[in-house]
């Protein structure tokens, strides 16, 4: 079996929990580093929740953990999504504290020295705000050369926005980042609300993981009922979603490994920085003869139960 070497970045909420918990649990997949990020709690916390789920996975290896960004590029902190993902980000559970510390480098500067350390090896997972890689891109312009893939989870072409109508959250924290990253010439590939919404897990699932899930997934398993408890209050009273919640992160981090779950897009694309309503909009030139923009790949469709099924047995 091939091995995929990954950097997950991320601002550990609740369903970055579960992305990284995946990734933690998938065969064949070795997580270099997590970096983090501030958007859904400010980075200090995302780090310390990073370390705590990487005590509680134990994966028999080493993950550093590197501390980025805690504002955007230009813009003012206008505070952290604590209605989405609880006070401490994973939806008011208490994991045990870690003995292991972050490393002594920026998100930025360990990114740029795993892309240099290994070209063309490391896939790049952004779960949160595209800071931490867009100050990468400033300490080394040649990056868009030596990853082999960027995976982000943020943005929207034809679904609503989750954070105006237009603006999906990790877009909208930072678009002037996220602009600089989707016209730098970087491999990537969105993976937005377009497929994200989709792709659910309900608490019919939990049952099921609780019934059938491993013996050494116990206490993930335990971490992901009690945490989702949150995270699908929010979402019935958001997007009358019942007892269910969308698989945001999850599915890009799966997507970085199993891009047949997905149906793509080649689209030229900018991010809106400037609109008073539409700042944060993933703008997509959708002529026949596109012009604006720089292209990335989009993707537009899941084989979501296929998906969430995936993402299941990495426990069971």
């Amino acid at each position: 079996m091939s091995t995929t070497r990954m950097i997950i970045d991320c601002d550990t909420g609740i369903d970055d929990a579960l992305a990284i918990l995946y990734a933690l649990r998938t065969p064949g997949v070795v997580v270099e580093g997590i970096t983090t990020v501030f958007g859904n709690i400010d980075v200090a916390q995302a780090a310390d929740n990073t370390l705590r789920l990487l005590a509680l996975a134990n994966p028999g290896y080493e993950v550093p953990v590197a501390i980025g960004a805690s504002r955007a590029l230009v813009r003012e902190l206008t505070g952290f999504s604590t209605h989405v993902h609880g006070d401490n980000g994973i939806g008011g559970v208490q994991l045990p504290s870690s003995t292991q510390r972050p490393v002594n480098e920026t998100a930025a500067e360990f990114i740029v020295r795993l892309a240099n350390e290994h070209p063309g090896e490391i896939v790049l997972v952004t779960l949160g705000r595209l800071t931490n890689l867009s100050l990468a891109l400033d300490l080394d312009a040649e990056l868009t050369g030596k990853l082999k893939k960027v995976a982000v989870m943020g943005g929207t072409i034809f679904k609503p926005g989750n954070v105006t109508p237009v603006a999906e959250a990790n877009i909208w924290g930072d678009p002037e980042a996220a602009d600089r990253v989707f016209t730098s010439g970087l491999p990537v590939l969105m993976v937005g609300l377009d497929v994200t919404l989709k792709t659910r897990i309900t608490s019919e699932h939990l049952e099921l993981l609780k019934r059938f899930g491993r013996e050494d997934c116990r206490d993930i398993i335990q971490f992901m009922d009690e945490s989702l408890a949150f995270y699908f209050k929010f979402y019935r009273e958001a997007n009358y979603l019942i007892n269910s919640a969308p698989l945001h992160d999850p599915l890009a981090l799966m997507a970085a490994l199993r891009p047949d779950l997905l149906t793509c897009r080649q689209m030229k694309v900018r991010v809106e920085h400037q609109g008073e309503h539409t700042a944060g909009m993933v703008v997509a030139d959708l002529r026949a003869q596109p012009k604006v923009g720089e292209f990335i790949e989009v993707a537009v469709d899941v084989d979501a139960e296929r998906a969430v099924g995936i993402f299941l047995s990495a426990f069971m």
